[in-house]
Parts: C-alpha cells; sequence; structure tokens
C-alpha cells in the first residue's frame, strides 16, 4: 500500500517513472496533511482553560477531521487504482474496427470512473477548508498560523484535484458528462477558494497584530 510506505519511500517513487502514484495521489496525500493540521490545532485547544466555552465543538470538528483524513488517504490508493484500470485499456489490441471499438468503450468508462478520485478529493478538501475556518476563530492563538498552512495544503490539494479532472475530460466524447462535471466542479472550486482565501486572509491579519 501506498500509504504505508515512508515518506522518503512515497516521495522517491512519486519522483520515478512509475505510472502510480501520481498527481491524484499526491492531491489526496497533502489533503489529508492540511486536515491534519487542523486536528493539532484542535487538539491543542482542547483541555484548554482559555477554550473550555468552546472545547466541546472542538471536539466534533476533531471527530470529524479524523473522519475526512482517514478518506483521503484512502484516496491515495483509490486513485492508484482507477489510473490502473487506464492504463490496462491502453494495453488492449486495436488492429481490428472491432478492436479500436472495444477499446474506446472501455477507454471512455474507464476515464469517466477516473474522474471520480478527484473529485471526491476536492469534495473532502472543501469540507476540511470549513472546519479550518472555524478553527481559525476558535482555535488556540498559539497555533494559529498552522490554520494557515492547513488551508495552504487544502487549498492545492483542491487545484490538485480539479487538475486531474481537467485532464481525463479532455479525452471524454460524452459531453453531457463533460458538461455536468465541469460544472459541479467548477461550483465547489468557487465556492471553497472564497472560504480558503478568507480564513487564510484571517489567520494572516492575526498574525500581524502580534
Amino acid at each position: 500500500m501506498l500509504v504505508k510506505k515512508s515518506v522518503d519511500e512515497f516521495v522517491e517513487v512519486l519522483a520515478s517513472n512509475a505510472p502510480v502514484p501520481g498527481g491524484g495521489g499526491a492531491a489526496a496525500l497533502v489533503g489529508a496533511i492540511g486536515m491534519a493540521l487542523g486536528s493539532m490545532v484542535g487538539n491543542l485547544t482542547v483541555g484548554k482553560e482559555k477554550y473550555k466555552d468552546v472545547e466541546a465543538e472542538v471536539i466534533e470538528i476533531l471527530n470529524e477531521a479524523k473522519k475526512l483524513q482517514a478518506q483521503l488517504l484512502d484516496l491515495v490508493e483509490e486513485d492508484a487504482k482507477v489510473f490502473g484500470k487506464v492504463a490496462e485499456v491502453y494495453k488492449m489490441p486495436k488492429g481490428t474496427e472491432e478492436e479500436k471499438r472495444k477499446r474506446n468503450e472501455a477507454m471512455q468508462k474507464a476515464l469517466k470512473e477516473a474522474c471520480g478520485v478527484p473529485l471526491k478529493i476536492m469534495e473532502l478538501s472543501f469540507d476540511a477548508i470549513k472546519l479550518h475556518r472555524r478553527l481559525a476563530e476558535i482555535g488556540s492563538r498559539l497555533a494559529i498560523s498552522d490554520v494557515g498552512v492547513g488551508i495552504l495544503c487544502l487549498k492545492a490539494a483542491l487545484l490538485s484535484g480539479r487538475m486531474n479532472v481537467l485532464i481525463n475530460l479532455n479525452s471524454i466524447t460524452d459531453e453531457e458528462f463533460v458538461k455536468n462535471t465541469n460544472d459541479y466542479m467548477e461550483k465547489i472550486c468557487a465556492e471553497a477558494l472564497s472560504i480558503a482565501d478568507e480564513t487564510y486572509d484571517k489567520v494572516e491579519r492575526t498574525l500581524k497584530k502580534k
């Protein structure tokens, strides 16, 4: 499993000519790291007298964050699986017209499936960004910079997911699928980026006041 590798091993195979992990797996991992930073802020907040009034809410955030982090790590593996299916289609014979037809049908199916993982990365990153927005308001001021770093990681994961959707859409011939997927993706992106940028700016303003 890719997520069971050491950091050194993961980065080494990412840098190699191996088909996986690729941009999708990297995006999911960065998203998990971003959510982990938010969890760290939450854990540094819980148990502190100064934040006792928001402790229950922070614990709820931590529970949700743990789920998101696990789901994003799962997508590192899932991205490798769906890319593997695309790679298998490239090996299909294409000598006759019938073989070409079957190969094209299989490729279209595999590409549509491959869009699902980066879209999920975007959705989970959006959910994580919303948790960071709240942590910027109620989390420990001593760790506020980590909210900012977490937001940047999640923004990178979000946009990286978008890149992976786009490259798959470019080869899909189903115009309705392409339009619906693109519209949905751009809606997520616009809303998530607005919150991410707003939260990052808030963190930066807070830090500059010190």
